[in-house]
């Protein structure tokens, strides 16, 4: 199963062909987002209402993966780690590792350096 981090539907929305072609062929297996991308790409768009629309019709073809229990404590478990290396880690990319991690599900993302320390998260690529 594959999980789209917010960088690569932000991508998609603008056009950017590499990203937009690929996004596009995710879409008719049956991509997936988190509940966390989700959030983060709403925050972008609204105030336009074209942007919403947009939006809206992205993420109408999404399954969107919620934030659980399990998730939620996978997330922590990041946090700590990465903070014992010495690293900070955005809460929202913790979050986002907690649910792919959970799910078993690889991570398709242009920010690798912001996962590189998640050892149990798979990274796809472009």
């Amino acid at each position: 199963m594959i999980v789209a981090d917010t960088d690569v539907l932000i991508d998609f929305l603008r056009g950017h062909a590499v990203v937009a072609d690929r996004i596009a062929m995710e879409i008719e297996k049956g991509l997936m987002t988190t509940v966390v991308s989700e959030f983060e790409l709403w925050a972008g768009a609204t105030g336009s209402k074209k942007r919403e629309k947009k939006l809206e019709a992205l993420l109408g073809g999404l399954t969107i993966l919620p934030l659980d229990s399990t998730g939620a404590k996978m997330a922590a478990e990041i946090q700590d780690a990465e903070k014992r290396r010495g690293r900070t880690m955005h809460v929202a990319d913790s979050l986002i590792a907690g649910i792919c991690i959970n799910n078993r599900a690889v991570l398709l993302t242009r920010n690798k350096k912001h996962f590189e320390g998640v050892s149990a998260l798979t990274l796809g690529n472009f």
